[in-house]
């Protein structure tokens, strides 16, 4: 298939923009990774038309996919954990171009995953897990528990996605896979939810008791990337963090943020007067 192939990818080697060429070939019948094609044609560029384009192929029997991906949407897949299969894909991928060992040097990066980025990913997933875990809790004590079963299940995975970046590792598509490994204790909550023998509702209740705890156990660590934006300034106002540069990527999870770290006595709320008699614009500081 390569050599079907090769056209498609030396055109755009020789363009300058280009920083990388991967190749992905699946030797299955159903290959999830490759969305069942045959073979998929990664292309890293640094600037382009579109943030991500995707062209298909046929050939005989045969159908390959061609992604072509400016960096900057990399990175923010790599970073927000929302393609899972571009880090296998950049690992695993047979590399046909690399422009100033660019593969070479990304593939370090994920391997090594320098702690800000860690720290970054964290939160994010800190954030996620929060706003499942305050979904699924609330829908319980209303009774909705197949609900509430779907939120409590995504901030478990959350929680072990969050519990293999802590290790230094990107978490995989097959994440239950590292966290049998890594953190036990989590695959076996996972388990007891899926497996248990009990009626629906008392898991999830067992799951919430269980979680809250990994979620006070784990509040430092997860808010750690927000606490040293914190550090900037005595003072801010939501909006203030909502435009930061460093917070945008969580912004959407940054209120569930803010209140679960105030309800632990680490974020204090700083009332200033406004306009209107006994309203207060709310401001948030770590100094107390």
């Amino acid at each position: 298939m390569e050599d079907l192939l090769r056209p498609l990818y030396q055109e755009r080697a020789s363009n300058e923009n280009t920083l990388g060429v991967l190749l992905i070939e699946s030797n299955k019948p159903f290959s999830p990774l490759t969305d069942n094609f045959d073979s998929i044609l990664f292309i890293i560029v640094t600037k382009g038309e579109k943030p991500w384009s995707v062209k298909h192929y046929e050939y005989g029997d045969k159908i390959a996919a061609l992604h072509i991906v400016t960096e900057d949407q990399l990175n923010q897949w790599l970073l927000l954990g929302s393609n899972r299969r571009v880090v296998d894909w950049v690992v695993n991928g047979k590399v046909l171009f690399n422009r100033n060992e660019y593969i070479t040097e990304l593939r370090d990066r994920l391997d090594k995953f320098p702690v800000p980025e860690r720290s970054k990913k964290i939160t994010i997933e800190f954030g996620k897990l929060l706003r499942r875990f305050s979904d699924g809790k609330e829908l319980f004590h209303s009774g909705q528990y197949l609900d509430s079963f779907n939120h409590i299940l995504h901030a478990l995975h959350h929680l072990a996605r969050l519990a293999v970046i802590e290790r230094g590792f990107h978490p995989e598509i097959t994440v239950w896979n590292q966290v049998k490994v890594i953190e036990p204790q989590i695959y076996k909550l996972y388990e007891e939810l899926i497996t248990g023998n009990e009626p629906i509702e008392k898991r999830i209740e067992l799951l919430l008791i269980a979680s809250e705890f990994s979620i006070s156990s784990k509040t430092k660590l997860g808010a750690g990337h927000l606490l040293s934006v914190f550090q900037e300034q005595n003072e801010w106002s939501v909006a203030e963090l909502m435009e930061h540069h460093e917070v945008t990527d969580y912004s959407i999870d940054l209120t569930v943020l803010l209140e679960h770290l105030i309800e632990r006595g680490i974020i204090h709320v700083i009332r200033q007067e406004t306009k209107g008699k006994h309203l207060y614009h709310r401001h948030y500081t770590t100094k107390f």
